[in-house]
């Protein structure tokens, strides 16, 4: 069967049901939905069986959902109709959601239900929530709807509001003035889901030091308190604000300034003028986890196992960031441990670079060029490790630069769930470094990692372990995942052959070593970098400049878009 993904961009969800459906042999085609006549043409070039809109923020034209079965992916339960769902669901605390499969007619959200899918809420970020348990709703939903499309005998459900199953309702869009904090009103709670709510898009307008900002990525403090809006402390990324009940950090902010975009960035770095007068209140991470706190990188040992987590924000790690996980590296390191696991963050692994503060920065140039080297310089301490075995554990995505940085560890085991993105080419054709021409052929061969590398789609877990690029993937929770890390570390840690083991990977290194050294590895790479970024074609910087101002596709990529190639 042939379907053709309609799509406004091809984010997380789009990338998750384009693995699933070509795992299953269906033929796939995406095409962004630029405007109407651009959809009609290319139902027209693939002539699908199905168009399935996983992501859309316009309706699909009269002329194609009347002749043709379109199936709506809507991230709400039953009967639930509008473009915030989800950002109502956060706001009002509802303790279970859901998403729902339904056929495009005149109404909006109104059509047909073929499949849906319920989970329970938890107090997080939208853009978590979309990332887990809508990705995993929708995904078992799609399925479940293409399955009884493919019968030909299912009759899906009108919706009928009459129903004692239909819970959903026609909601407005939420607006910036349903968002508002009222700093001496609002507590902890309150603010958390308001901005939980926003998270993503489009963030809650607010005002610091008399400018209008919209925030991001908050936290709860339990420990801190202050005059209720006032930023009381500065921690890496994030500004703390007093609540009327305690705290909350704000991980990341974006200015509004009329007519003109805007980066969203670190909250340290966007205010850095106007918090000269803030206490820095650090965490050692090598000290362990504190409790109800912002802390982007963490240090837990137990059983000769370090489990190092480093939750970066949409998993872009900026040069400051690398460079602080280097130093807790190394000090981990240095500890009375067998195994390190390298465990990233519950919603990405890494993506790389960090292009929002590269674009920010005065010249983006020399920042793209410092970024790189901090990130080869993390993976060079892994790689020469010798003391301990490394596990990577991917609980969620990774892109870029974080798939090779993953390579640079022993072992490297993921969530059956994570889609990973083992290239660079599609940001202006960049080269990419982090030892990946060493990393990348030394797990799947030179033929496959030119693939890879050159043909810009994602892969899922079980792919990726299928081809060897890592170890072993588990379909379980993330909390099962977590548990099943920690046996695979500690029976590492625990073998009895573990120091023949750990010469034997010395000793490959240094076979490895005297075959071609790591740094003609990274001279080589940092060579086309230098031209990605001080060379006289523009593309890395044009690409990168769209991509972190989030400027609209004006096509579709043809390694996406398969019924255009010809």
């Amino acid at each position: 069967m042939k379907i053709l993904i309609l799509t406004h961009s091809f984010n997380c969800l789009t990338q998750r049901l384009f693995v699933e459906l070509q795992r299953r042999g269906y033929e796939l085609s995406v095409e962004f939905d630029i405007n109407d006549a651009v959809t009609c043409e290319a139902v027209e070039l693939f002539n699908p069986d199905l168009i399935l809109a996983p992501f859309l923020k316009r309706r699909i034209p009269e002329n194609i959902w009347r002749t043709r079965a379109c199936f709506i992916v809507h991230p709400g339960i039953t009967g639930d109709r509008g473009p915030s769902a989800l950002d109502w669901a956060i706001m009002k605390g509802v303790p279970e959601w859901g998403v729902t499969v339904l056929q495009a007619n005149a109404e909006m959200d109104a059509g047909d239900i073929w499949a849906s899918e319920v989970f329970p809420m938890r107090l997080a970020p939208k853009s978590s929530i979309y990332r887990h348990e809508v990705v995993e709703a929708a995904t078992r939903a799609v399925l479940t709807a293409i399955t009884r499309f493919e019968s030909r005998t299912y009759r899906p459900m009108p919706l009928d509001y009459t129903r004692p199953d239909v819970h959903g309702n026609l909601h407005a869009p939420m607006r910036q003035i349903d968002r508002c904090i009222d700093w001496q009103q609002d507590n902890t709670l309150v603010i958390l889901r308001k901005i939980h709510a926003a998270d993503g898009s489009p963030g809650v307008l607010d005002s610091l030091f008399g400018k209008p900002y919209y925030l991001y990525d908050a936290h709860h403090e339990k420990k801190l308190s202050g005059k209720p809006g006032a930023i009381i402390a500065k921690r890496d990324s994030a500004i703390c604000r007093a609540t009327i009940d305690g705290a909350v950090w704000i991980g990341h902010v974006k200015q509004r300034q009329n007519n003109e975009s805007t980066l969203k960035l670190a909250a340290s770095s966007a205010l850095q003028h106007h918090l000269t007068e803030v206490p820095e209140i650090p965490l050692d991470p090598i000290a362990g986890t504190a409790a109800d706190t912002y802390q982007e990188i963490w240090f837990e040992k137990k059983h000769q196992v370090g489990y190092l987590h480093f939750a970066f924000y949409n998993g872009a790690m900026d040069s400051g960031q690398c460079e602080r996980l280097r130093e807790a590296y190394l000090k981990a390191t240095s500890s009375d441990i067998r195994v390190i696991v390298l465990m990233g963050g519950a919603d990405f692994w890494s993506n790389g670079i960090h292009l929002n503060h590269i674009e920010h920065a005065d010249s983006p140039a020399d920042e793209s060029w410092r970024n790189i080297n901090a990130m080869n310089d993390l993976v060079h301490a892994i790689i020469t490790t010798e003391r301990q075995f490394t596990i990577a554990a991917l609980q969620g995505n990774a892109g870029a630069g974080g798939v090779f940085l993953s390579l640079a560890a022993d072992y490297i085991y993921a969530n059956a769930r994570v889609i990973l993105n083992p290239h660079y080419k599609s940001m202006g054709n960049l080269y990419g470094s982090e030892y990946w021409t060493y990393l990348l052929p030394r797990r799947v061969g030179s033929a496959r990692a030119y693939a890879l590398t050159q043909n810009r789609l994602p892969i899922g877990a079980a792919e990726a372990r299928d081809m060897g690029l890592i170890d072993d993937c588990f379909a379980l929770s993330p909390e099962d995942f977590r548990t099943k890390i920690v046996t695979i570390a500690e029976m590492l840690a625990a073998a009895p052959d573990f120091p023949s083991r750990l010469q034997q990977k010395i000793q490959r290194r240094q076979q490895e070593e005297h075959q071609k050294p790591l740094h003609s590895y990274r001279n080589e790479e940092l060579q086309r970098m230098q031209l990605n970024f001080y060379g006289f074609d523009p593309s890395y910087h044009v690409a990168r400049y769209h991509f972190v101002h989030k400027i609209p596709y004006g096509w579709t990529p043809r390694y996406l878009a398969r019924h255009r190639r010809h």
